[in-house]
């Protein structure tokens, strides 16, 4: 093989560092430049198809060009792209989301899930008056200032010390963030009593990447800051319409002050919204400037009635009975899958995941939080996603989760695990 795999990947290392948009980490013989999708497929510019299994990075859920979301799109572009302003969609969106997520009394929408985890945690310190804010070790909060702080640590330190994760972000900013470990809420508790007069909010992926949420750990982070009085705040860009209608809230049964959205809920466009009790979101209303308390939150594109359109038209698909049901049916399906795959290789490997997510760790251990994962195999890790994308199967080799949209079946289903063996065998010499 070439050193590219194609004119197009070559260009692509021309004009983008690391040959891409950003957290993909191909090596130059593989990458390429999509030219279309369909339902649970893409094609690369030289025509090559493969089963998706990133589906941007989640946020097409229904599967790639639905026509549904396709039509809704096109009647609005029709009407204008763009109003930064209030329109009937917009509103219609809003009240949707106010009938279907738990905790949601008021809405503000932004441009991305990365916009709307920065805006959560500033109304936290808003509302509290306080600086600091408690992250979970291994979560990723978007490309915030505090988003990737202590996101894959290579020097385990003691907790709540912040580690960046990238260059650029101050030591001031890593003061104010404490890190605790997800699924132990004793020591979280620990951490929050001793800091709970500094603390503006709490932080969490209720699903943590793929690692499920021990029974006790969401209710007990719940009891704690509201005995604090402290903001808790659900990153559900990923869970939120995919684990339930609702959202991880209305799945797991225990209901933040706010929660950022995104991904999914645009149906594959640029969408960001921030939902919640209203005490806290009414702090950002303009008659309240010049006052200590208000927020300052302006998006340019913000609720623009293109997305409202594709949302408003995703949702409806995803109201559509049995929506649910299919999707954690192929979930469980995948990982049922891999899991006797590897006891028929006799491979050593935990399955992680819930609903329609789903990923390896090449570990005995148990995997509980960011250490347990850590102590994974990632060479093995690497070599696994990269063969399954040679053999077919588009997906982030970066990334912690296989994502399933309504699109796929027991056919993409079967494909992937058929790769997956194959790569296995050539792993592990089996």
């Amino acid at each position: 093989m070439s050193e590219y795999s194609s004119e197009w990947g070559k260009r692509s290392w021309n004009v983008f560092p690391g040959g891409s948009l950003g957290e993909y980490n191909l090596p130059a013989e593989l990458s390429i430049a999509l030219s279309r999708g369909e339902g649970p497929r893409v094609w690369d510019a030289e025509g090559r198809q493969y089963i998706d299994y990133t589906m941007g990075w989640g946020s097409v859920l229904l599967g790639h060009a639905h026509p549904a979301v396709c039509a809704a799109v096109q009647a609005q572009a029709a009407k204008g792209s763009n109003f930064s302003y209030v329109s009937k969609l917009t509103i219609e969106l809003a009240e949707e989301l106010v009938r279907a997520v738990p905790c949601a009394e008021k809405v503000r929408f932004c441009a991305s899930g990365t916009e709307a985890t920065m805006y959560a945690v500033r109304f936290a310190r808003a509302f509290r008056k306080r600086d600091k804010i408690v992250k979970f070790e291994g979560a990723y909060h978007g490309a915030n200032e505090f988003g990737s702080i202590s996101l894959f640590p290579k020097t385990l330190v003691d907790f709540p010390t912040a580690n960046p994760t990238s260059a650029g972000v101050t030591r001031s900013t890593c003061n104010e963030v404490l890190i605790a470990p997800y699924n132990d809420i004793e020591t979280t508790g620990r951490i929050i009593a001793e800091h709970a007069d500094e603390i503006a909010g709490v932080i969490v992926e209720p699903l943590h990447r793929c690692t499920v949420p021990l029974p006790g750990f969401l209710e007990g982070l719940r009891e704690i800051t509201r005995k604090a009085g402290i903001v808790l705040i659900y990153d559900e860009c990923v869970t939120g319409f995919r684990l339930s209608y609702g959202g991880a809230q209305k799945y797991y049964g225990v209901t933040p002050d706010l929660t950022a959205l995104g991904k999914a809920l645009g149906g594959g466009y640029p969408v960001g919204a921030i939902v919640g009790r209203a005490d806290i979101l009414d702090l950002c209303a303009e008659s309240r400037l010049g006052v200590e308390e208000y927020v300052w939150f302006a998006s340019t594109l913000g609720g623009n009635p293109v997305t409202c359109a594709a949302s408003l038209a995703t949702l409806a698909e995803l109201r559509r009975p049995g929506t649910y049901e299919r999707l954690f049916e192929m979930g469980e399906l995948l990982r049922s899958g891999f899991r006797k795959i590897l006891d028929e290789l006799e491979i050593t490997a935990q399955v992680l995941g819930d609903g329609p997510l789903c990923a390896l760790a090449f570990t005995g251990e148990k995997v509980v939080d960011y250490r347990s994962s850590f102590r994974a195999d990632s060479e093995k890790g690497r070599a696994f996603v990269l063969g399954l994308f040679r053999n077919g199967i588009f997906l982030n080799p970066m990334s912690t989760k296989l994502y399933i949209s309504v699109a796929h079946g027991e056919p993409e289903i079967a494909a992937i695990h058929s790769a997956g063996r194959k790569v296995l065998r050539e792993i592990f010499g089996k």
